[in-house]
């Protein structure tokens, strides 16, 4: 177990109910390595079981991004992305939490929201964005892809078209492109993000409970099933990455090249 005061990657703060998680590596754009998430695991129960608190908001330390996914040097360096608690990087297990929990998450997007990161505020019931957010995938291009919540659910938000688009091509998409295509629900400047969040947080907590929860539950229901195809997922992701093509990937991002696919087409 981790306390909250033992907490080194992540920041856990309470305000008018609110909780307030905020990924705390800025040097490494709050890239996720094994203790990043189980710490953001142990503080999304704390919050799920404090009465106290009505609403979540996920944000990231700084103001260039929110979260860039897995850390690509960790994985680089040791092969995976470090110590865990319990050996596992449990990042499916993050991904179900985010949206069993029975209270509103809100997204404040602050930055680069890529891979992985961009798989967490889709995810989240709401997303706020600065205005100088990006949003984008970049699985394809560093050996790796999330075939669970990360695409299908992807596509109920923005559709199949563009959501093939995001993960097929791996560019980059602003906050107003973001807006337009329904991936963010609404875009201020950067000193009113955390304001906004905490306002829409604190909108929440005004709210029935059992309401919201049930309301969450109902909304989920549609694509829950897409539980088991991230299982599937996952597990064919945890064999392609020992895969040589997996580790160019890895390598080209690191070396800040282009990869070479070719040999595996």
């Amino acid at each position: 177990m981790i306390a909250k005061e033992d907490f080194t990657d992540i920041t856990y703060e309470v305000e008018d109910g609110v909780a307030v998680i905020t990924i705390d590596r800025p040097d490494r754009y709050n890239a996720l390595r094994g203790r990043t998430v189980d710490e953001l695991i142990y503080a999304f129960r704390y919050a799920w079981v404090d009465t106290a608190i009505g609403a979540i908001v996920l944000t990231g330390a700084g103001n260039k991004a929110f979260c860039s996914g897995g850390d690509q040097k960790e994985r680089a360096a040791t092969g995976g992305y470090g110590e865990t608690e319990m050996g596992m990087f449990e990042i499916e297990r993050l991904h179900r939490l985010i949206r069993e929990i029975p209270k509103p998450v809100i997204a404040a997007v602050n930055g680069f929201a890529i891979g992985g990161g961009h798989v967490l505020h889709v995810l989240c019931d709401v997303s706020l964005a600065s205005t100088h957010a990006k949003f984008g995938q970049v699985g394809p291009r560093v050996g790796s892809f999330d075939a669970g919540f990360g695409t299908a659910y992807l596509a109920r938000v923005v559709g199949e078209k563009r959501a093939r688009e995001i993960w097929f091509f791996c560019d980059q998409y602003d906050a107003e492109t973001a807006e337009r295509w329904g991936l963010v629900n609404r875009v201020v400047s950067q000193e009113e993000l955390l304001p906004l969040a905490k306002e829409w947080g604190r909108k929440a907590c005004a709210l029935s409970p059992t309401a919201l929860k049930t309301l969450k539950h109902s909304f989920n229901a549609d694509t829950d099933h897409i539980v088991g195809i991230q299982s599937l997922a996952f597990d064919v992701l945890d064999l392609f990455v020992d895969t040589d093509e997996a580790k160019e990937g890895a390598r080209a991002f690191i070396e800040k090249r282009s990869p070479d696919f070719g040999p595996f087409r």
